[in-house]
């Protein structure tokens, strides 16, 4: 499984930008999707995921209300809008990809990476 994630940047704070992840999985439909980040000299941390069937989705508590992940099954690619971004979301942000039966948080759980892109937000 490949991912090949875009649509980073720099942003001024408020500002928004959707992050694209498209894959070369056949099976997309049947995998859950997620969104990973790791700023400088911090632990990778999870962002948002969502379930094969795209019926459960999950969110950190810091991008709560702000992001909202989201497929097209049609085009094997998975959204991360994000909205009223802040100098803390300033990080290198990675898809994942693994058949789950719903969103996990643990990096663990996830087999497959992207490559990541940067996200720079300024104040």
């Amino acid at each position: 499984v490949q991912l090949q994630a875009s649509g980073g940047g720099l942003v001024q704070a408020g500002g928004s930008l959707r992050l694209s992840c498209a894959t070369s999985v056949r099976t997309f439909s049947r995998y859950s999707m997620g969104w990973f980040r790791q700023a400088p000299e911090k632990e990778r941390e999870f962002v948002a995921a969502g379930s094969w069937g795209g019926g459960s989705t999950d969110y950190a508590d810091s991008v709560k209300g702000r992001f909202t992940i989201s497929r097209d099954n049609a085009k094997n690619t998975v959204y991360l809008q994000m909205n009223n971004l802040k100098p803390e979301d300033t990080a290198v942000y990675y898809c994942v990809a693994q058949r789950l039966p719903g969103p996990a948080a643990a990096p663990a759980a996830w087999g497959y990476w992207g490559q990541g892109t940067q996200v720079t937000v300024s104040s």
